[in-house]
Parts: structure tokens; sequence; C-alpha cells
């Protein structure tokens, strides 16, 4: 359809074609084997999928549908073999730089997630399939170029095979394929179902095996989801998660036979937290406030959002409602003492910086504890915290791990694991929060390997006040305030992580509603000074007697 240079084949009788290819006396001359392409040849094809002619009748689109899914998954055939290349290419380099054997190949999957723009995990799972398909499965790798089978149901292919031994895996894959027209119609639940009959049916012991093996990776994991709700799952052996939900259920069905106004799906979900937190009611779970959010947010009603570490952004309400839910009403007895969180070691029922005998102060529970954050004025930038130790102290890996969230390496959103020097502490690099970033152990272990490099970019504000540093040019600098790590792969190429904006990253107008404005006491006739006549309950009371712990 397209040569090497994009354009359209150069038929008979057209300017550059071969006089002999259209001669009567000369026989048809075979067609030249096709040049290998570049990665310049391939992105001359994106470029032209961008004017796919529009044109066309509905057929036609359907045409132009199938035969692109074709080449959707005739392109992750040649990814997975140019995988294969780069993981044998590196293994040799590794070799060659006096790598133990048992440590080559680490890194590539590392390097192939980042040419895919995918975890560093994702990668490694990416760079087995290619190396399963094209080594192990050749019927499957062959549908897969040929366009008739797509990357998933590969994928799902190689998932049901993987725990067969290589001989068993070749069995399989020949029988699978015994009739590639009955594979292509197949649906991807009934492949799934064929493919594990016939894994079972060559080494049923394997496939046991498999099972018992997974009740080992059995976990618990965190995700957000959309409007500030989150999914807590639990992957159990099916026994117990079966009983969990039973229990649940029971619970969920008994009580609303008794009139409970909760849905059934409500009872479950605040009957999971009451049990796993041991509190009475799901509200009343004891938290840590871990919210980074600008003081204006915080007392004066700004609409700036919030942004929870290990979670994201939140609205600044829903923050502000976060707090105050947990702090309760204002308790006021003789003078203008009220309770306040000092410290998360502190007691419950802390009294307040004036009469400490207020009634009901003393045997309140406090269960908010609030943690402040300071940032730079219109960037957001953390106020830096350095170490002279190798491993960073818990205020400073703290303090990492709220300012990038998730790890640092480019498309990698695992939870933070280790705080990674950017340059080595065997090379010299400090422990300070400018030359650590947080990273998963994925992401850490694989910069472990040869021909892996990084460094802090400076900001536009550290060119000014101490010149170039590093040697980087302007296009090199991070920018006003943000915190930037280069990371150069074996290969020479270069991916920037920038840390994610804070609340606060740029100057924003108060938006405050109404009753939280903030009014100057000479405007009120015989106002003390100082005084704020609008102060919401929730700034009088941290004014009064929160203890700010940096």
């Amino acid at each position: 359809m397209f040569d090497r240079r994009g354009g359209r084949d150069r038929g008979a009788g057209q300017p550059g074609a071969d006089p002999a290819a259209t001669s009567p006396s000369c026989p048809p001359a075979a067609p030249p084997a096709p040049a290998p392409l570049t990665a310049a040849d391939v992105a001359s094809w994106r470029e032209a999928l961008a004017s796919v002619d529009r044109d066309v009748s509905d057929a036609d689109r359907i045409d132009q549908l199938r035969v692109l899914e074709e080449l959707k998954a005739a392109a992750a055939a040649a990814q997975a073999r140019i995988a294969v290349d780069l993981d044998r290419s590196q293994r040799h380099a590794q070799e060659a730089a006096g790598v133990p054997a048992a440590r080559r190949g680490q890194g590539v999957g590392a390097q192939v997630a980042l040419a895919r723009r995918e975890s560093a995990h994702q990668g490694g799972r990416l760079l087995g399939l290619a190396k399963t398909l094209v080594l192990e499965m050749p019927h499957t790798f062959a549908a897969l170029q040929a366009g008739t089978l797509s990357e998933w149901r590969a994928t799902v292919l190689v998932r049901e095979a993987i725990c067969l031994s290589a001989p068993d895996r070749a069995a399989f894959d020949a029988e699978l394929w015994a009739d590639p027209a009955a594979v292509e119609r197949t649906g991807t639940r009934a492949l799934v179902a064929r493919a594990k009959q016939l894994a079972s049916r060559l080494d049923a012991a394997s496939v046991v095996a498999r099972a018992r093996r997974a009740e080992a990776e059995r976990g618990v994991s965190l995700r957000p989801a959309p409007d500030t709700m989150t999914y807590l799952t639990g992957l159990l052996p099916v026994a117990e998660g079966v009983g969990v939900w039973a229990a649940l259920t029971r619970v969920a069905d008994a009580l609303r036979a008794q009139g409970d106004g909760r849905s059934r799906g409500q009872i479950m979900a605040d009957t999971l937290v009451e049990r796993v937190t041991g509190q009475a009611r799901a509200a009343d779970v004891p938290i840590e406030v871990q919210l980074v959010m600008t003081d204006r947010t915080l007392l004066e009603g700004d609409a700036e959002p919030a942004v929870i570490p290990g979670y994201g952004t939140v609205p600044a309400g829903f923050a502000r409602d976060l707090i105050t839910d947990r702090l309760g009403p204002l308790e006021v007895g003789g003078g203008d003492g009220v309770s306040g969180a000092r410290d998360s070691g502190a007691e419950s029922g802390a009294a307040g910086a004036g009469d400490s005998t207020a009634p009901g102060v003393a045997d309140r529970k406090v269960l908010a504890w609030v943690r402040r954050l300071f940032t730079a004025p219109g960037t957001g930038e953390l106020v830096a915290l350095d170490s002279r130790r190798r491993i960073a102290p818990p205020g400073l890996a703290r303090f990492v791990t709220i300012r990038d969230q998730a790890c640092r390496t480019t498309w990698c959103d695992a939870p933070i694991r280790h705080r990674d020097h950017v340059v080595s502490a065997a090379a010299g690099g400090p422990t300070t929060a400018a030359n650590l970033r947080g990273a998963c152990e994925a992401c850490n272990y694989a910069r472990q390997a040869p021909g892996w490099t990084a460094r802090t970019l400076p900001t536009s504000e550290d060119a000014a006040t101490a010149g170039t540093v590093d040697g980087a040019t302007d296009d090199q600098r991070a920018g006003p305030g943000r915190h930037v790590v280069e990371l150069t792969t074996p290969t020479g190429h270069t991916y920037t992580s920038h840390a994610p904006p804070l609340p606060g990253h740029r100057p924003t107008r108060p938006t405050a509603p109404p009753g939280r404005q903030r009014l100057p006491s000479a405007d009120i006739a015989g106002a003390p000074p100082g005084l704020r006549v609008s102060d919401s309950v929730l700034e009088r009371r941290m004014r009064a007697d929160f203890d700010w712990i940096a």
C-alpha cells in the first residue's frame, strides 16, 4: 500500500517505473525484496494514517476499520520481535561488562516500558510476553503478525500456557491452531476456556501447582475511583473470598429486615470498614489527615483543590469537610480555650489553650490530626529538607513521598517504596530533597544495571541565582519551582519526570463562600484589635490551639 517513503506504490507507466516491467519482450521481473524498515519509515506511516480517505462508503469504512485493526496486531508482533532482539543485545552487552549471569537482563523490561509509555512492571510483563510468543509459540505469533489475532487475545493465550513446560507449550500452540479459522471466530471467553482445557489435558499437575502458587500472591490494593471514592480490592483464594462476601451479605440482609434505611451495598461497605478497623461506626475511623493544601483553602474557603497522597486531587470543600466532620462542634469553656490536636502521639481529649476544664473537652475523642507542609508562594514547591545520612530519615522520606505522590519514573504510577538517590550515594550524591526521588521497587532496581544515569535539572530560579548548573541550557531547565529529574537509559534515550503540581502552584484568587470572608477589624465599630468577626469555627480552633507539625 505504501512504499518506504509513505507514498503510493509506483505502478507501470508512472514516472520512475521500471521500463523492463512494461516491455512485452521481457518476462515479468520478480518483485524486489522489501528493504528493511527503519523507525523513520514507520513514522511516515503514522503521518499517512492522519489522511485516511474519509469520503468513502460505509462499506469502505468497515474495511478501513478491519485493516487498521489488523495493522495494530501486526505492529504488536513487530514490537514483540524488537523487544526480544533488544533483550538479547542488552544481555550480551552486560556480559561483556562483567555483569554476573544472575543479573543479566536487569533493566531491559524498564527500557521496554519507557519506550511503550508503560510502568516498569508492565514493561517486564510485555517483555516476558514477547519472549514466549517469539521463541516458544510460533503459531500464535504468526497469527498476531498476520493481524488475525489481537494483542490481548495473544496475551490471554500465553497466560494460560505459561505454567506448562516448553515442550508442552509448543504442543499447546500447535494443537490450538490446528484449525485457525475456528480460533479466529471464537469469542475471547470461549478461547480462554479452550486454552484452559488444553493446558489441563497436557499437564494437569502444573495447572494445580499454579493454583497453589496463586494463593501466595493474595493481597489488598487501593486505587482511586471517581468522585472522591476509592476501590479497596482484596485478591483472595476463592473459598475465603466467597466467605467474606457471604458474611457481609448476611449482615446486610439482617439489618435490612430490621428496617435499616441504608441500601444493601451501603450496609456491606460500612460493615467491612467497621470489622476491619474495629470501630463501632464506619464514619468514626481515626485518620491522620495527610492533606496537602494551601492555608487559603483550609482557613479562607478558597477553591484551590487539595491533594491526598496516595489518592490524588480532591475538591477544596471535601478536604475541609474531611477535617471538620472529625473535629466535631466547637466546645468553649471559660475564655477562648478550644480542644486541639497537638501531635500524632497525643492522648485523646487534650486540653485546649485556655480553660482545660471546659465541659466535654477532656473526654472528647479527637479523631483527626493535621500535618502541615509548607509550599513556596506561587510555585507549589515544598520547602526542602536534607540529611547527612545515606538513608533518608522519616521526616525527609515523608516529604519526598508527599511531593512525588507516586513513582517518579515517567509513565509509572506505582506506589512509592524507595526514596532513590538521583545521583547515587556511592557517587557522592547527597541525601537531600533535591537529590531524592520517590520510586517503586522495579524502577529503583532497574537503575542498578550498567548504563543508567540520572540528574536533577535546575529550575529557572536556580539558574538566575546561581548560574547554569551542570551545564544545563535554557531548554534543559525545569521551569519555576517544580522538581524535575532527567533519566538516561543505556541506549542514550532520555526521559524527563516532573513532580506533580501541588496546591498553590500558581496564584489563585480567593473565592470564599458567604460567611467566610475576612473583614478588617477597623470596619467593625468597637471591634477589638485583631478580631476577624467572620472567622469560621474551624479557623478559630486552628488559630487557637493547633500545634503544627512540620
